[in-house]
């Protein structure tokens, strides 16, 4: 290898916590440095550039940053003396952007800290730090009046059979527990064509599943192709007639935007995957107004009705956060008689955490620990009967699934493939790679509180009465 070649092919080892959103801004990030030399590692060692992409949604999410930066400090100082050149150590999303400057006073070997808004601006910023006029340190945590969608390169690496595509940013909504709003922004919308031109791109590189990605989704507003304003379904039914993609699921929603519209497209559109997660956070109607949602508990159920009407095999999943400030036995207890009268497929459960900056950390009548762990232990003991009870209902029937990767060798996994049903089940099997990236069907013979597995659907199993599925009984 010559000494030009090893100037030019860098090693960029890159961490994600939290959303799907990270995860596709983490692989726009490596699009965006792709040009500067930069190739994605598994890990850090000899890495030449560390990013963490991080978020701020969980509890002590600042402090496991610093711990992760302190775990990757040697990898930067011992490659730095390797290569006789500098490591960038660069910590990105939504932490950043809450907290760049304690960041660096805490953590001063960070070379960068950017913010969810500006990584298209990561060449600039890696110049200025590599330059002969070299800055110490750089910090972008901007909200920039120009898209960054605009000025993102074309993808450069495929995400394979299954891919995220970011249709909406940021939140208008103000919910008192979140500091999405204040982390990502005002809600913002690509453009239909621009999406639709994307979402051809992910189909040209091997997607058959796309997910539209938004903090916000169902409150996507962008331009039409007529210059009018478009919404989710009108992109839903546009992204629908896309030869080659078979199938199309959206998340994050809101239970305030989700519209007769967008309901009946789960109707229509056999492409449109029958799963939703509405994140409901609570079934208390006064613990939902101290919490801002705008929408009542009652809402939520009719919601429910109308998309199990409209496609009666729906999965629904939610969030729920047990122990937010005020909240009662008597709140709670609403909470669980919803689960019970909605009977989720899954669900996610959190113990209220004080977010700093959000006017709920500024709440007074704070629930006791020991209370809120007693309550969500009640809660997922119900949630995680409502899901093994709904997983059962799959053994024996044969359903189609995409396979998307392999399992990880030296593990119990090795030698399967792995996927998901249309109903967001993950599911492995025993099977060949090169399956990956097909929708094959799968006979169902064993159903676990969070998976399924089965055997791949061959001439044994291709009977009529095994050909069944959820609705079709």
């Amino acid at each position: 290898m010559t000494h030009s070649a090893q100037k030019t092919q860098k090693n960029l080892y890159i961490k994600t916590w939290g959303c799907q959103m990270n995860v596709y801004d983490s692989h726009r990030i490596s699009d965006v440095l792709k040009p500067l030399g930069y190739t994605l590692s598994d890990t850090p060692e000899n890495a030449d550039m560390i990013v963490l992409n991080t978020c701020h949604i969980r509890e002590k999410a600042t402090e496991k940053v610093f711990s992760e930066l302190g775990r990757l400090k040697p990898y930067k100082e011992e490659q730095q003396k390797k290569t006789e050149s500098r490591v960038l150590l660069a910590v990105a999303g939504c932490v950043a952007q809450a907290e760049g400057n304690i960041i660096t006073e805490r953590a001063p070997y960070v070379d960068l800290v950017f913010g969810p808004q500006t990584y298209h601006r990561l060449p600039e910023m890696v110049s200025r730090l590599t330059g002969e006029r070299r800055k110490k340190r750089v910090i972008d945590t901007d909200f920039p009046v120009e898209s960054k969608f605009d000025s993102l390169p074309e993808e450069q690496n495929s995400q394979g059979a299954a891919a995220f595509l970011s249709i909406q940013e940021g939140c208008d909504k103000f919910c008192t527990f979140c500091v999405v709003p204040y982390t990502r922004g005002a809600e913002y919308s690509r453009s239909l064509q621009s999406i639709v031109d994307e979402a051809h791109k992910l189909v040209d590189q091997g997607a058959k599943e796309i997910n539209l990605l938004g903090q916000n989704v169902n409150a996507y507003h962008g331009e039409g192709l007529n210059g009018s304003t478009a919404n989710l379904p009108d992109l839903l039914y546009a992204l629908s007639k896309i030869e080659g993609l078979e199938r199309l699921r959206y998340t994050t929603s809101h239970p305030r935007d989700m519209d007769d519209l967008l309901i009946q497209a789960h109707g229509d559109l056999e492409k449109l995957m029958p799963f939703l997660h509405l994140p409901i956070q609570s079934g208390s109607d006064k613990i939902l107004d101290a919490m801002n949602r705008k929408h009542t508990s009652d809402h939520y159920r009719e919601s429910i009705q109308k998309l199990r009407k409209a496609r009666p095999d729906i999965a629904m999943s939610s969030d729920i956060i047990v122990g937010f400030p005020g909240e009662t036995d008597e709140d709670f207890e609403e909470t669980m008689q919803l689960v019970r009268d909605i009977d989720f497929a899954s669900c996610y459960s959190f113990k209220y955490s004080a977010r700093p900056g959000t006017p709920a950390a500024a709440m007074q009548n704070l629930v006791r620990e020991d209370v809120k762990t007693e309550r969500l232990t009640r809660l997922q003991e119900l949630i995680s009967e409502q899901q093994y009870t709904y997983n059962k209902t799959f053994m024996g029937k044969t359903i189609p699934i995409l396979f998307d990767r392999k399992g990880k060798e030296g593990s119990k996994s090795a030698g399967f493939i792995q996927g998901r049903s249309p109903y967001n089940h993950a599911i492995h099997v025993k099977g060949q790679d090169r399956l990956i990236g097909q929708i094959v069907d799968v006979h169902i013979t064993q159903t676990r509180p969070s998976s399924l597995s089965g055997d791949i659907v061959t001439s044994e199993y291709e009977s009529s009465d095994l050909k069944t599925v959820v609705g079709q009984n």
